[in-house]
């Protein structure tokens, strides 16, 4: 018996809470009206305040000491 009640009892009381989950999500989603559109052009980089500029700092790092490594190996 989880919490000390019995299994009917932890059923509907769980059914009960994922509903007013539920309820609470939608009534926030129509009180904010979220846009929810996908745009027809993508952003150009840079413009997405979500991209991981340290990632890709590290990424053209590494391009570049590849690259510098390839020519020492060919001299």
């Amino acid at each position: 018996m989880p919490a000390g009640v019995s299994w009917p009892r932890y059923i509907r009381m769980f059914g009960a809470s994922v509903l007013a989950m539920f309820a609470g999500a939608q009534v926030v989603h129509q009180y904010y009206l979220p846009d929810l559109s996908i745009p027809e052009v993508p952003p150009k980089p840079g413009e997405l305040q979500t991209e991981l500029h340290g990632f890709k700092a590290r990424e053209e790092a590494a391009a570049a000491l590849q690259k510098l490594k390839e020519e020492q190996s060919l001299d």
